[in-house]
């Protein structure tokens, strides 16, 4: 069994006297603990005010911020001298972690010691100017740090919500945060930043192009200082924010001073509109959206009709948790406010209107136009399909999970929209990627607004939105940080039958689409698998010729890992083949495939050319359907490795699946989100050329 990484005092006194030379060297009566790129450290208290510097003799390292991170990390450990053990479930979880929390060293900063930095520097100031006070809904606020005798490139911002929050060290909490995939140093914050930059971003900082002088002696300037600039994107996520001004890095951070607090202008400002299909007449469609407050809202859609909200939100108590608490239940809780959802009846299929949502003592979004999709059994639809997408800051800022090609997705996407041409998106799952930080939540839904709210926004749920150990789920892994899928089902209610049962069908156009649950219990006897026995059995293929499956986990893919789980392709693969299902949609693994007509990994037919070229699978006498991975949409990508002989088509770009289905056929693309191109298509008949 390992110990954790401790130093005993002992040690300490050891290694001390190597630093004696920095603290006492010349008349300073106190010296600044941090280190230019140069080796330089300034005085802060010595006769006459005027900063000093020496260099620091070499070091074994080629950069001198390691002689400083070594000190601080050796001050950190001064009080927890005494060695803990770990259990042996957790000794090395940082593999075990490591493709589902994205480690970084932003990610784990909640793991690092704090220590107030020994810095009375009487001129650091942080300032944060914006063009609205108090803040606006969304809009980009200048950070400044000024004051600063020689810039660090360990120098960095957070951005803290709610601003009471706790940035203090949580020592008693040595082993609380493993979730990180990190156990090596201890927490730093008890409350997690929402956001953090280096103020390096600034490239004139370092240099210290931006100099002003603090103390003249006589026309003489004896104490000049440094400034640099940062930029944040902020939204209204409700709760009041403010800026932390961090030495050290991610690695050893200490506090050297912080903003006053900011707030919102309107707290309550009902926000992040999405609309998403309640069932297949498409006569009736449901509007969700956040806002602060519980007070009943309205929806204002069509010709003059009002519809009043109905509420709900979720609490701390309601996040699941273990031995060792959850990010959701602890330092990644952030208030989500109250979701307000209200069903728009009175409908026509395929048709246009405009809405509005909030109340005369709120506020009132803007007016927004959406478009109902065609109803089951009609002759035509046009949709998107993706997987894993989550969301990315829209500024330089380090967040604890940020997924790289959403931004690309989304922007190429809501263009399609806006063209007239897309009846409705599925995204099957992985949808924010917050996973226990729930602010993040907001992020997302305000980066999706242009989009879900104007075509039906239909979801799957994924192992980052339910998965937790003992919590009812499949696969016993902490994947959701805690959410359990409670924040899932809260922020996208889908036309299930009850809480926790995420699986549904839908109608639309000439397609029949059967959306289950790879997070919860496929096998033969259960709930799940007896529904979707149920339900692919009812469909009426002369009013739905196409069904299509869809879920988060893929039965086939040649990607390395543990992508996929055998058991689950062995109970449910055979109901696919039983009853003809014409495409298999799944997540997961971050990249696109195609596959021929698979079954037991084997080809059972394969598509020919049409007269364009484009592979073609012919249903008309079915063997087996085909299956694409999808999740090429924002997380970072995966490479293959050998392909299966299933396999046809393996493109890891980021980007998005296009469909267009009519009773004759279905025609389908995977377009390249960065440049618009249709990098692979394919097309499933019944037997028309």
């Amino acid at each position: 069994m390992s110990r954790s990484p401790c130093i005993s005092l002992h040690k300490f006194s050891q290694l001390l006297p190597s630093f004696l030379p920095i603290l006492s060297r010349s008349q300073c009566y106190k010296w600044h603990t941090r280190y230019d790129s140069r080796g330089h450290a300034t005085c802060i208290s010595f006769p006459g005010n005027q900063p000093q510097t020496f260099t620091m003799k070499p070091s074994t390292s080629s950069s001198s911020s390691s002689v400083l991170s070594s000190f601080l990390v050796l001050l950190a450990f001064i009080p927890f001298s005494s060695s803990y053990l770990l259990p042996p479930s957790i000794i090395g979880s940082t593999v075990e972690h490591q493709n589902r929390t994205a480690i970084s060293s932003f990610r784990v900063v909640n793991r690092r010691n704090l220590i107030q930095c020994p810095d009375p520097n009487p001129y650091l100031q942080i300032n944060v100017s914006s063009e609205n006070s108090p803040l606006s809904d969304d809009e980009y606020v200048n950070v400044t740090v000024s004051g600063v005798f020689h810039p660090s490139d360990g120098d960095w911002v957070a951005m803290i919500s709610p601003s009471d929050s706790n940035v203090k060290s949580c020592p008693l909490n040595k082993i609380q945060y493993v979730q990180t995939g990190d156990t090596s140093k201890l927490p730093l914050l008890c409350h997690y930043p929402v956001k953090a930059q280096y103020v390096s971003n600034d490239p004139s900082y370092l240099k210290c192009n931006k100099q002003e002088c603090k103390k003249y002696n006589n026309t003489v300037c004896e104490v000049a200082t440094c400034s640099g600039t940062i930029s944040f994107h902020v939204i209204n996520i409700r709760t009041d924010i403010e800026f932390v001004f961090f030495a050290g890095g991610f690695e050893t951070p200490c506090i050297l001073t912080r903003s006053a607090p900011m707030k919102f202008s309107n707290p309550n400002q009902p926000l992040h509109g999405h609309v998403s299909s309640t069932d297949s007449t498409a006569t009736s469609m449901r509007l969700t959206w956040v806002s602060g407050s519980e007070e009943h809202q309205e929806v204002q859609y069509g010709d003059g009709k009002t519809l009043t909200s109905t509420i709900t939100t979720f609490s701390q108590d309601d996040m699941c948790t273990s031995a060792l608490p959850s990010p959701a239940k602890d330092f990644g809780w952030h208030d989500p406010g109250f979701i307000h959802s209200a069903v728009m009846t009175g409908l026509r299929p395929s048709t246009a209107y405009s809405y509005r949502y909030g109340s005369d003592s709120i506020g009132w979004s803007h007016k927004i136009q959406f478009r109902t999709p065609p109803a089951g059994g009609s002759a035509e639809l046009r949709f998107l399909a993706f997987g894993d997408m989550g969301k990315a800051p829209l500024d330089p800022s380090a967040e604890h999970y940020i997924q790289p090609g959403s931004l690309s997705v989304i922007k190429a996407m809501t263009d399609e929209a806006e063209s007239g041409n897309i009846d409705s998106i599925f995204h099957i799952g992985d949808i924010s990627y917050a996973t226990g930080f729930l602010v993040e939540w907001d992020f997302f839904l305000h980066l999706i607004s242009p989009l879900a709210s104007r075509v039906s926004y239909m979801t799957a749920i994924g192992n980052h939105e339910r998965d937790y150990i003992n919590s009812g789920s499949v696969y016993m892994t902490p994947d959701s940080g805690g959410e359990c899928g409670v924040a899932y089902e809260t922020y996208f209610p889908m036309p299930t039958s009850a809480k926790d049962k995420p699986w549904y069908s839908i109608e639309q156009g000439p397609v029949h689409f059967t959306v289950i649950s790879t997070e919860h219990h496929w096998t033969e006897n259960s709930e799940q698998y007896k529904w979707m026995d149920q339900d692919m059995s009812s469909v009426d293929r002369s009013k739905t010729p196409w069904l299509v499956f869809a879920g988060h986990r893929p039965m086939y893919s040649s990607t390395d890992g543990f992508s996929t789980d055998d058991k689950f392709t062995k109970a449910v693969e055979p109901l696919l083949v039983q009853y003809k299902v014409d495409m298999v949609l799944f997540g997961h693994v971050h990249n696109y495939e195609r596959t021929c007509s698979v079954h037991g990994s084997n080809c059972l037919a394969m598509p020919s050319k049409d007269r364009n070229g484009i592979d073609t699978y012919d249903h008309s006498n079915f063997s087996a359907p085909m299956q694409a991975v999808i999740g090429m949409a924002g997380f970072s990508l995966d490479n293959f490795s050998q392909p299966g002989s299933w396999s046809l088509e393996r493109i890891s770009e980021f980007g998005y699946l296009r469909g267009h289905a009519t009773m004759e056929d279905m025609n389908l693309e995977f377009v390249n989100s960065n440049t618009r191109q249709v990098q692979d298509s394919f097309r499933i008949t019944k037997g028309q050329k």
